[in-house]
């Protein structure tokens, strides 16, 4: 028997998820948290999927200070590579072509964009959608950015699958009501799944009705319940 096609939208976050770059902000923000935090000493884990204005109000008083922590960062992002993590290329493109419609939802603002814009092209044209930190208010783990996205694709939560791979991230995909894939690129898969509906490794060899049978079992699960 045909499923029923539950999974309609997919949500992604950006860093660590599509793009392989959380090693490169751990190096920048390790040493900003070593100078300026040095009491905070996971500082780079904890900052990981908020948003550089939540950052930098929260832990960096001062406007001189936080203006030249963003000076850094424009010049580090602007240095950065952009690869994509492993089998992320193939999977949208298969989603897409399933009729899923896909959304890039980073705590990243537009100046970082434009940089994965000229390193990744072609692979920013497979999402209907894209939005920064400049297109929500709160930053995760606030559920805000993925109730915005899937208005914007004009999809229901209950159809969304949202992939994350930072705990922040995680949790605003769970607060927002969808179904929650974490990415084990940058955590321990144990630190990851108790976060998520289900724990990959990347996106190797996994498929549009993978995705779409867990989110069918999983609702039967509720109605029995």
């Amino acid at each position: 028997m045909k499923r029923e096609q539950i999974f309609r939208a997919a949500l992604f976050d950006l860093d660590g998820t599509l793009i392989d770059t959380e090693g490169q902000y751990t190096t920048f923000w390790g040493r900003e948290g070593r100078a300026y935090v040095p009491d905070i000493p996971d500082f780079a884990q904890r900052i990981k999927g908020t948003t550089l204005a939540n950052i930098l109000s929260t832990y960096f008083p001062g406007e001189e200070r936080r203006a030249e922590i963003k000076r850094r960062l424009d010049r580090f992002e602007r240095g950065m590579s952009f690869p994509t993590i492993a089998g992320a290329e193939r999977f949208v493109a298969d989603i897409k072509a399933r009729g899923v419609r896909c959304a890039i939802v980073t705590s990243s603002n537009r100046d970082k964009l434009a940089c994965v814009r000229r390193a990744q092209p072609a692979f920013l044209t497979l999402f209907d959608a894209i939005l920064t930190a400049e297109d929500f208010r709160r930053s995760k783990p606030d559920p805000d950015c993925y109730l915005r996205a899937a208005d914007r694709l004009g999809a229901d939560a209950r159809h969304c699958v949202v992939f994350e791979d930072a705990p922040n991230g995680l949790v605003a995909g769970t607060n927002a009501g969808m179904f929650v894939v974490g990415l084990a690129t940058g955590n321990p898969e144990e630190d990851v799944a108790p976060l998520c509906n289900y724990v990959v490794p990347d996106f190797t060899g996994i498929t549009y009705d993978d995705i779409n049978r867990r989110m069918d079992g999983k609702n039967n699960r509720h109605a029995a319940d």
